[in-house]
């Protein structure tokens, strides 16, 4: 989630930065933060047609399982936003959310646990439209982000399958001792 804002965010200061216009600039600022959140929200929308449609209902019959829609990366990377930010704007039957343990800690501390995920719809929808207007691709910016999320995953996990290969080598190559005890 947290990503999704992080990019649009550094796109939409870039071109505040660039604008001359006051208004231009409100119109920018207006959209700093939302985008992630907005489009969460018109995911679950499209998850509850899908998983609580007519189609749906024959293949659940059938046992088909519910595919919950997860927000991941829900700590706020930017401090300008609250730490529970995307977790309280999220709330919602069915939806699963990956928390590090701080923002967990947080949303104990000061948190509100009620259903928010279909709040302000039509406002989110407008969002994602303004988003699109003024010229920034939703969908390129989440290409973006899942490419990168996939190297950041990626990178790690190879690393780690050659550490693991060296150190088997390194076993497979020591010397092996006969077993039997000499003086």
């Amino acid at each position: 989630m947290s990503r999704i804002d992080t990019a649009v965010d550094k796109e939409l200061e870039r071109r505040i930065e660039q604008s001359s216009s006051e208004e231009e600039k409100t119109k920018l600022q207006s959209l700093m933060g939302k985008i992630a959140i907005a489009n969460a929200k018109v995911a679950y929308q499209r998850y509850k047609q899908v998983f609580h449609g007519e189609r749906f209902a024959e293949l659940k019959a059938k046992g088909a399982q519910l595919q919950r829609p997860l927000w991941a990366s829900t700590s706020t990377k930017n401090p300008a936003y609250p730490d529970i930010y995307y977790v309280e704007a999220l709330i919602g039957r069915e939806t699963i959310d990956t928390m590090p343990p701080a923002t967990i800690v947080a949303f104990r501390e000061h948190g509100r646990a009620r259903v928010t995920i279909e709040d302000n719809l039509d406002e989110e929808r407008r969002r994602l439209a303004r988003l699109e207007e003024i010229g920034i691709s939703l969908d390129q910016v989440t290409a973006h982000v899942l490419a990168d999320g996939v190297r950041l995953f990626v990178e790690p996990f190879e690393k780690l399958l050659q550490t693991i290969e060296s150190r088997a080598n390194d076993i497979r190559n020591r010397p092996r001792s006969s077993g039997v005890a000499t003086d």
